[in-house]
């Protein structure tokens, strides 16, 4: 079966995903969680917040995602003041060290079944426009984009031969004797939200697996999506 794949590259100075149990010293996930990436699709739509969650489920919307820039990690120190209290009586600041991606740019894979909203951001990239500015996480990490095109994907089930995946892989898609290890390359994997309702609540959590440099991972993944033209495969998250 072959499918349209909207593929358009994201990229900040610094990024930020948080991960939920780090309070006073917040830490990053590498890499932008599924849900996220439903806000920077929804952000360039226009959707307002609130209003979208149910529109991006797994029956109608595809997201991929493949590391371009190695991640890497620093620490940011920022000051904070207690906003409930009137400007003229704050004298007291909380210094706090923020972990940053430094330099994130992803490479975003998108299918929608519905055409009025796979359509409407084909549109906007292909104009470099957006309704409202994307960001990496954190309003003040504003991104930046790149319409790379839409591709013919080719879906492959049941597939049984060693094939490289560039984009990152659900853990529950893999086996240890599926991968091999290469040593040139950096394995990490990671425990991110995939499922948010309109109130910003996770409902499901799944584990991935990347290539910290943005290198392929050779596999063998029952059921991939082989994109024509730029020779990428790739598997949802």
């Amino acid at each position: 079966m072959t499918q349209k794949y909207i593929v358009f590259d994201i990229w900040s100075f610094y990024g930020h995903f948080k991960k939920p149990y780090t309070t006073t010293s917040p830490l990053t996930y590498s890499i932008p969680t599924r849900t996220a990436l439903i806000g920077m699709v929804a952000a360039i739509l226009g959707l307002e917040k609130g209003s979208y969650a149910g529109m991006f489920n797994r029956d109608e919307a595809c997201l991929g995602l493949s590391i371009i820039n190695p991640v890497k990690k620093v620490r940011i120190s920022e000051n904070f003041i207690n906003t409930k209290l009137s400007m003229i009586k704050i004298h007291e600041r909380t210094q706090i060290k923020i972990e940053f991606l430094k330099d994130p740019r992803y490479r975003v894979y998108f299918k929608h079944l519905d055409t009025k909203i796979h359509e409407g951001l084909k549109s906007l990239l292909e104009k470099h426009r957006c309704v409202y500015t994307p960001c990496m996480g954190l309003s003040e990490n504003i991104a930046n984009f790149d319409f790379i095109g839409e591709f013919d994907g080719k879906t492959v089930v049941d597939n049984k031969d060693w094939i490289h995946i560039k984009s990152v892989i659900p853990a529950s898609m893999l086996r240890k004797d599926i991968i091999e290890f290469e040593n040139d390359k950096e394995y990490f994997t990671e425990k991110i939200p995939v499922v948010m309702d309109n109130e910003r609540n996770v409902k499901e959590y799944g584990e991935v697996m990347f290539e910290r440099t943005g290198k392929s991972i050779k596999t063998s993944v029952g059921n991939f999506v082989a994109l024509n033209n730029i020779d990428e495969n790739i598997v949802m998250i």
